[in-house]
């Protein structure tokens, strides 16, 4: 999964995330990167990044624009 390394991630990337309380059920969200949070270069869960949204959370999917 490509959202687990963080040189994949940039601001103004458009992805899907994890949010914390949708962890159980695997719902995704989709945004705009604003800030990245995890500082490591990988997490096997994902990339924490904050959304324009404010909304905090794991990266699942990048979004491909073709």
């Amino acid at each position: 999964m490509e959202g687990q390394t963080r040189k994949n991630i940039f601001i103004g990337l458009e992805v899907n995330i994890v949010l914390k309380e949708d962890q159980r059920s695997g719902e995704l969200t989709n945004g705009y990167v604003k800030k990245i949070l995890t500082n490591s270069v990988f997490h096997p869960h994902g990339i924490k990044v904050m959304l324009e949204t404010g909304e905090v959370g794991r990266v699942k999917e990048i979004i491909k624009e073709d």
